[in-house]
């Protein structure tokens, strides 16, 4: 070897082409242990002779050196192919997930497409029923008209049919749904969620009426809550704006109604009623009209009688944005302490406010595990995380469970 100074293996920047290209060329250089046969000077010279006698008594280690340089050099030549099959392996890599991409926004649209192909189906199928139901009763409009007699029957005709004819335009006017109608089924089936997970979510109410008769159910839409009721023996009106949704429930065989809830609570005796349930409906109601319901149902409940308001909860930022706004349909959104509050007015005591539907954990924003290096800050960071959960990933829904006195 020569007399500069071994190299520092630090000193190389090591991970680029060309610091291997240095260290490779310095193993060729100084494998030899006499070193270089170059000389400059004496002393070089000297040296040189002197490396020389100790390379003849450290043959094996030259041996092993030149062995070794070998061996590196051999690897160096066998590296290209490697480095060529690698980058064509990362070529490969790039274009399948390329690829991916490209299967996974068509997997998306074909998601979409299937989600609206369903919304479509189901209201086809909604209509469908709608008109049949239709058929049948104008076919036996016909066949009583047929047994009428002369024009006072059909001026009576007229007159039932222009009255009719008032009371649905007033119906359109203060209930929506109504005038979508086997459309807003459609809606129900496609956002409001499977009917079996509806009336597991709502099979908790049961226990709130239980020993009771009579309970309204308000809003009964498809009639889940009206089923577990039935499953429970207690017997149970449904009652819904919506004519579809009314048939749907009587297909089920579930006693149902189609009647405005305040004119119907207002026709009610006073004290007969053993419960009222209305699940996902204040939402859809005017401020005077809700005041003015809870008022009618009030009069209309027995003494201990319980009432039970479930609605969306738009204290969770993502119930409201994800389902309130969703839903054209929907009037107002109601605060916990609001509803609360109204409930009381109109005479309602012992109001327990019961959040229902809470948002998957796995989803929620995830705290940093406590640490004692990071100490405070991460106390810091996981009270913010809390905040922030509570305001956009709390319970979906809330129910107002109260009792008349």
């Amino acid at each position: 070897m020569d007399e500069t100074a071994a190299p520092d293996p630090a000193a190389l920047p090591a991970g680029d082409a060309d610091s291997f290209a240095e260290l490779l060329r310095r193993l060729n250089d100084g494998w030899r242990v006499a070193g270089s046969p170059t000389p400059q000077n004496l002393k070089q010279r000297v040296g040189y002779q002197v490396r020389r006698l100790l390379a003849r008594l450290m043959g094996p280690q030259e041996t092993f050196n030149a062995s070794v340089v070998q061996f590196i050099n051999t690897l160096n030549t066998a590296a290209g192919p490697v480095l060529a099959a690698l980058e064509e392996v990362d070529r490969h890599r790039d274009a399948l997930a390329a690829r991916e991409r490209r299967m996974d926004a068509g997997m998306a649209r074909l998601i979409a497409e299937h989600e609206e192909l369903r919304t479509s189906v189901a209201v086809l199928r909604q209509t469908a029923h709608d008109l049949s139901v239709r058929a049948r009763s104008a076919g036996a409009e016909e066949r009583h008209a047929a047994g009428r007699a002369g024009e006072a029957s059909a001026g009576a005709a007229t007159a039932d049919g222009a009255t009719a004819a008032g009371d649905t335009a007033a119906v359109i006017a203060t209930n929506p749904s109504e005038v979508l109608g086997q459309t807003y089924v459609g809606f129900e089936d496609r956002f409001r969620g499977d009917q079996a997970d509806i009336r597991a979510r709502q099979a908790d109410y049961a226990a709130v009426f239980a020993g009771q008769s009579r309970v309204l159910d308000v809003g009964c839409g498809r009639g889940e809550f009206l089923t577990v009721l039935r499953e429970q023996g207690v017997p149970a009106i449904g009652l819904d704006v919506n004519g579809a949704m009314v048939a749907v429930c009587r297909e089920k065989g579930l006693d149902a109604v189609q009647a405005d809830a305040l004119t119907y609570l207002r026709a009610q005796p006073p004290a007969s009623l053993g419960g009222l349930i209305a699940a996902q409906v204040v939402e859809h109601l005017e401020p005077a009209y809700l005041a003015a319901l809870l008022d009618a149902a009030f009069g209309a409940l027995r003494p201990g009688a319980p009432i039970v308001l479930e609605t969306i909860n738009p204290a969770c930022w993502f119930a409201f944005f994800e389902s309130y706004v969703r839903d054209i349909t929907h009037v107002r959104p109601l605060h916990p302490d609001t509803l609360s509050y109204l409930m009381v007015a109109s005479g309602f005591t012992g109001v327990d406010i019961q959040y229902r539907a809470p948002y998957p954990e796995h989803d929620k924003l995830q705290p940093i595990p406590p640490s004692a290096a990071l100490g405070d800050a991460v106390e810091t960071l996981n009270a913010n995380v809390e905040k922030i959960n509570r305001l956009l990933f709390t319970y979906l829904d809330y129910a107002a469970v109260a009792r008349k006195p």
